[in-house]
C-alpha cells in the first residue's frame, strides 16, 4: 500500500516560480530561497515553508537563486543585468556584480569565498568575493578547455 503524501504550498509570489534551493542544515534548521518572475526572491524556512523575508533590489525577473551552506549568504541572478549577494540573515545586499546581459544563475562555493554566475551571454564567471570590488577572475565562453582534460578534436 502505497503511502499518499499532501505537499506544503507556500504562496506569496505573483509570477513563476523559476528557480529553488536549500541550505544547508544549521544550528537553526534548513533554509529555502525561492527566484520568481516577479523579481522578488524568498527565504523561507526549508522545513515548514515558512515566510522569512524577500530580498527587495532587482528591477527585473529573478532567475536564479541559492544560499550558501549555512544559510548566512544568497546570490540572486536577475533580468536587469545583475547578480546580487545578500546577507540572508538581516537581509541586507552586499553587492551588486553587473554584468552586459541576462543573469540566469549562481552559486557559491562550499567556503562561501567565490560566487559563479552564468547567463544571457554564453559566459561563466567566477568573482572573488573577499574582494570589495567582487574582482572578477575567470570568464570563459563555450571554447573553454579543462586543464586536465585531455585535447580532443570533434
Amino acid at each position: 500500500m502505497a503511502m499518499r503524501q499532501t505537499p506544503l504550498t507556500c504562496s506569496g509570489h505573483t509570477r513563476p516560480v523559476v528557480d529553488l534551493a536549500f541550505s544547508g542544515i544549521t544550528p537553526y534548521g534548513y533554509f529555502l530561497i525561492s527566484a520568481c518572475k516577479d523579481g522578488k526572491p524568498m527565504l523561507r524556512q526549508g522545513d515548514t515553508g515558512d515566510w522569512i523575508g524577500t530580498f527587495l533590489g532587482h528591477k527585473g525577473a529573478v532567475w536564479g537563486a541559492t544560499l550558501n551552506k549555512d544559510a548566512t549568504k544568497a546570490a540572486t541572478a536577475a533580468a536587469d543585468f545583475t547578480a546580487k549577494v545578500w546577507d540572508a540573515v538581516s537581509g541586507d545586499e552586499l553587492m551588486t556584480l553587473a554584468h552586459k546581459h541576462i543573469v540566469k544563475t549562481v552559486d557559491f562555493t562550499q567556503d562561501s569565498n567565490y560566487l559563479l554566475t552564468g547567463g544571457q551571454d554564453k559566459l561563466l564567471r567566477i568573482y572573488d568575493l573577499n574582494k570589495p570590488e567582487a574582482e572578477e577572475i575567470a570568464s570563459e565562453n563555450s571554447d573553454c578547455i579543462f586543464p586536465s582534460a585531455p585535447d580532443v578534436k570533434a
